[in-house]
């Protein structure tokens, strides 16, 4: 391998700020039930650590989306290559994302969401690139970490398909 990864936010600073946000959210749902739905592959680390520290009752389901067009442009054509296995009818949604940069592919896919009729839907992701968005309708609920435009790896997030298992957020430096 000859990409070296610099460490952004350690291990340390990432779990810390999850518990966080899972406080917030805690507070923010208590006395109700919460539907987390993970945006695969990159979200299931997160998903699962914040899960961990959530005491409200929750309910997970996942879903897979992919932009058409070539790796370096997307063409804002969304595909859901997975469904949820479960209706939203009625729930409390909170869509749980590892990274947001252009919202292209999020705004499209809670456009769908807010179509299948939950009592709430809300945004939350581990890390926001907030200078890149190229939508209006994606209103992040719950940041962990807003980052530069760099490519980032670890805690779920990959460069071909590897480092997702690395426990911090890492910068890839050739």
């Amino acid at each position: 391998m000859s990409e070296k990864i610099e460490i952004l936010i350690s291990e340390d600073d990432t779990q810390r700020r999850i518990n966080e946000v899972a406080e917030q959210i805690n507070r923010d749902y208590a006395g109700r039930e919460l539907h987390l739905i993970c945006v695969l592959k990159g979200g299931v680390f997160f998903m699962c650590e914040l899960a961990k520290h959530l005491v409200i009752p929750v309910t997970m389901d996942f879903m897979s989306v992919s932009s058409y067009g070539d790796d370096t442009k997307s063409s804002g054509v969304v595909r859901i290559v997975k469904d949820l296995d479960q209706p939203l009818e009625g729930k409390d949604v909170l869509v749980v994302e590892d990274i947001i940069d252009s919202g292209r592919t999020l705004g499209y896919l809670l456009r769908v969401l807010q179509d299948r009729k939950p009592a709430s839907i809300r945004l939350c992701t581990l890390l926001d690139k907030p200078m890149c968005r190229v939508v209006d309708n994606v209103k992040v609920d719950y940041t962990c970490f807003e980052i530069p435009d760099a490519f980032v790896v670890g805690y779920g997030l990959d460069y071909a398909q590897k480092y997702r298992n690395l426990p911090y957020i890492g910068v890839i430096r050739q």
